[in-house]
């Protein structure tokens, strides 16, 4: 797999052949998804399933349903035959999000294949179609007149799961105590008040930082950040949603607005009077504090692992940056008395359908404080 950097920065993936160089099949179905938030998830898991067609001798040309189906297998899914060989050995299998992503990225190509008369065959038994249930029809705009959806007989049958894995019980007070700067405070609390993805956090500039009332974007009342989508940064941070932004007269407009709390403001200031270099001219808001690359701007991997370490310290296992999105969502959902369009706006959530799947088990039950944050968010908006 390939990066391939162009003139405006943007960026783009592709798949190279061992033996011919880039491989015309992979970069045309790749092609679609050039500079989407997919684009590289697919550029991994295509070419994963292309080295495990050399591996068995197999081509594009020629592989069978079976075979996609063994290669499901090798890769984690849950399959009644024997699947060859073992692959990825020393790693560990794809998880039931993975497998849903490996499972469509396939269908996708291998019908892209078909509609050049390549392996015909292969993409009837793919593009199948099933009965809608009644939640499919709940989902959909005109769910009534919905006769039939498409089915992907790749897919894991895995148990739906509505509760994600969300931060222990007071984990956001006793990780603001175990880690060790200001600069890993204001991630915590960022993280926590809100519902940032880390790759967001990453990408921030000073510039998005709209930190008093009434700013001159005029976008949003009260203090907000910008988070907008950058191709080429430095670090690698990407912010998965790509909502048009610009910046014209110094400011920034557009963008994903999230709210900024004023725990999230204190930290801020306390960051950047004691910590922040002087010396950083690029403009991000996070930076290494320590080695070789001091001041340079820090990485998503660099916060992960400074979770990751905290959550040991203090005891409390395993702490992903993720953790404190899916904690926030549902303390929003909560307070917006159950209302996905609210958290669907503040978290940047591409439809109110990903919300419901993912948070409708929350119980709304204090009455008051509900009341007090749905009234602040609606005044911010």
């Amino acid at each position: 797999m390939q990066e391939v950097r162009h003139r405006d920065g943007s960026r783009s993936y592709t798949v190279f052949d061992s033996a011919s160089g880039v491989h015309q099949g992979a970069d045309r179905y790749l092609s679609r998804y050039a500079g989407k938030g997919s684009d590289r998830t697919y550029a991994y898991l295509l070419v994963d399933h292309l080295r495990w067609l050399e591996y068995e001798g197999l081509t594009p040309e020629e592989v069978g349903f079976r075979d996609l189906q063994r290669y499901m297998g090798a890769v984690g899914a849950k399959v009644a035959m024997p699947f060859g060989s073992p692959w990825r050995v020393g790693k560990r299998p794809y998880q039931a999000d993975a497998l849903k992503g490996a499972a469509s990225c396939l269908k996708g190509f291998y019908l892209q294949q078909a509609e050049l008369g390549i392996n015909t065959s292969l993409a009837e038994a793919l593009n199948l179609r099933r009965l809608p249930t009644q939640r499919d029809r709940d989902r959909a705009l005109l769910g009534h007149l919905i006769r039939s959806m498409d089915a992907n007989p790749l897919a894991p049958k895995g148990v739906r799961r509505r509760h994600k894995k969300m931060l222990p019980d007071g984990a956001r007070e006793v990780l603001l105590e175990t880690v060790h700067s200001a600069r890993d405070r204001l991630i915590v609390e960022w993280l926590s008040d809100g519902g940032f993805r880390i790759g967001e956090m990453c990408g921030l500039h000073l510039c998005d930082l709209h930190l008093r009332e009434d700013a001159a974007c005029s976008e949003c009342r009260g203090p907000h950040a910008h988070v907008c989508h950058r191709d080429g940064l430095v670090n690698d941070a990407r912010a998965k949603t790509k909502w048009p932004w610009e910046f014209t007269d110094g400011v920034i407009r557009g963008g994903l607005i999230k709210r900024v709390s004023p725990a999230m403001i204190h930290t801020y200031f306390n960051y950047m009077t004691s910590e922040y270099p002087r010396s950083a001219g690029h403009g991000m808001l996070l930076v290494q504090q320590h080695g070789p690359d001091r001041s340079l701007p820090w990485a998503p991997e660099g916060a992960r692992r400074m979770l990751k370490r905290a959550g040991f310290r203090a005891g409390l296992g395993l702490i992903r940056p993720h953790m404190f999105r899916h904690t926030w969502a549902t303390t929003v959902l909560e307070a917006a008395q159950g209302n996905l369009v609210i958290v669907r706006d503040a978290g940047g959530w591409a439809s109110t359908a990903v919300v419901d799947e993912i948070y409708a088990h929350v119980d709304v039950n204090d009455e008051v404080f509900n009341a007090a944050l749905l009234t602040t968010w609606g005044e911010m908006r």
